[in-house]
């Protein structure tokens, strides 16, 4: 959020757990930029978040005695989780992050690219199954219209993001030759 520029460390200052890490880093190093004040702050809230989650799970698995993974099933409470202290104190960094990064305009727009890219590669792999590359072709020319659909799953699925991106250009741009 901080890198795409969608808030800033000033905006997380009055966040439970977020804003004191951040507030430590930066009176303990106050000479560092504020891209390296986020990534010690992150990683000291890796620490923490890892902490907290090996302490809790421990406790628990003390307090329930699990002898069997169908009674950790059966339990009413989620053996691995957080302490109810760093769950409560970290309901106000979900909801910042909801409101500020995840129903951002801009991130909403490259999630309505995204599907709309996943869904037109989808679609020319699954009717002309002659686009794709070995030996994905092969296994798609003879499948019947599920088992097609499967593979181009399984195809597209094994993408990086770039190389959806590439992928998409190549076949959808005239520009693109190869």
């Amino acid at each position: 959020g901080i890198a795409a520029g969608l808030f800033t460390i000033d905006d997380l200052m009055d966040l439970p757990i977020v804003g004191d890490e951040f507030r430590a880093v930066k009176l303990e190093y106050a000479h560092l930029s504020d891209r390296m004040v986020s990534y010690e702050a992150v990683r000291r809230l890796i620490g923490l978040w890892v902490n907290d989650l090996t302490a809790e799970t421990g406790r628990r698995a003390k307090q329930y005695a699990p002898q069997s993974a169908a009674e950790v099933r059966a339990m009413d409470v989620p053996l691995v989780a957080f302490s109810e202290e760093l769950e409560s104190r970290q309901r106000a960094l979900r909801a910042f992050l909801y409101e500020r990064m995840y129903k951002h305009y801009t991130v909403n727009r490259m999630r309505s690219k995204a599907k709309r890219m996943l869904a037109e590669l989808f679609q020319i792999f699954l009717s002309e199954p002659d686009t794709l590359p070995s030996p994905w072709r092969q296994d798609a020319s003879q499948a019947n219209e599920a088992r097609r659909a499967r593979i181009v799953c399984d195809y597209i699925a094994g993408m990086t993001d770039s190389y959806a991106i590439e992928e998409h250009r190549r076949l959808y741009h005239p520009d693109v030759l190869r």
